[in-house]
C-alpha cells in the first residue's frame, strides 16, 4: 500500500506543492517524498511504540482522539498532529520555509492524505486497500498471524471493522494486547532493518519517479 500512499500525497500535493510558489520546482519531488516518509514513518514509530491501538482509532473514525470525522477531527488526533510537526520542522529546516508557510503545507497536506488514505481503507470496495495491507507494506511482513479470530485473510481489518462496531479488546474473538504485542515487535524489527537497509525513502522515490 505504499503506492497509494504515495499517490495520494502527489493527489493532495498538486496545489499544495507543485503549484505552490514558495517551493521550488526543483524541490517539488523531494518535498513529497518528505511527506510520505513522515506518514509511514509516524505510523511505524507509532506500532514500535507499542500504539497500533491509536492507529484503530484513527482508522475507524470517529474516535475518541479524533474528537469527530473529517479533517477537522484528524487534525485532533495526536498522531496527526505529530506528523504536522514533524514536517513543519522539515520543511522549516532543510527547504528553508518560513514557519508560516511551512504549517499552511503540512497543515493541508498531510490531514488531505490520510483522510483519503483512511476512506480508502474503510470503503468495502476497495478490497487492496485493507489495514493488513497498510501493517504489512510499514512492518515489511504478513499480518495474518496476529492471533486475530475470524476473517484469516485480512485480520487486522475484521478487527477494524470489530472496533467501528464497539467491539473491545476483551471481546469480539480477540486479545488486543496480543496483537498490539506481535505488531510492536514487528515494526521494531522493521525499524531496525530500515536502518541497515537505508529506508523505505528509496522506495517513496522510486513510486514518485
Amino acid at each position: 500500500m505504499l503506492d497509494q500512499i504515495v499517490n495520494l500525497v502527489k493527489h493532495f500535493g498538486q496545489e499544495t506543492v507543485v503549484n505552490n510558489p514558495e517551493i521550488p520546482n526543483e524541490y517539488n519531488q523531494e518535498v513529497l517524498a518528505d511527506a510520505t516518509s513522515t506518514i509511514t514513518n509516524g505510523f511505524q514509530n507509532v506500532m514500535a511504540g507499542g500504539g497500533f491501538e491509536n492507529i484503530l482509532d484513527l482508522f475507524k473514525g470517529a474516535g475518541n482522539n479524533t474528537g469527530g470525522s473529517g479533517i477537522a477531527g484528524l487534525v485532533k488526533s495526536p498522531i496527526v498532529t505529530m506528523m504536522i510537526g514533524y514536517f513543519i520542522s522539515k520543511l522549516v529546516n532543510k527547504y528553508k520555509m518560513s514557519p508560516a508557510s511551512a504549517s499552511s503545507v503540512a497543515n493541508n497536506l498531510i490531514p488531505n492524505a490520510l483522510s483519503g488514505l483512511i476512506n480508502q481503507t474503510n470503503d468495502p470496495g476497495n478490497p487492496n486497500a485493507t489495514l493488513d495491507n497498510l501493517v504489512g507494506s510499514l512492518t515489511g511482513g504478513e499480518t495474518n498471524n496476529t492471533g486475530q479470530a475470524g476473517n484469516s485473510g485480512s485480520p487486522l481489518q475484521n478487527l477494524l471493522d470489530q472496533f467501528k462496531g464497539g467491539a473491545s479488546g476483551s471481546g469480539g474473538g480477540f486479545d488486543l494486547q496480543d496483537i498490539i504485542g506481535s505488531l510492536t515487535q514487528k515494526a521494531q524489527n522493521g525499524f531496525q532493518n530500515r536502518q541497515q537497509s537505508g529506508g523505505l525513502m528509496d522506495m517513496i522515490k522510486g513510486f514518485l519517479n
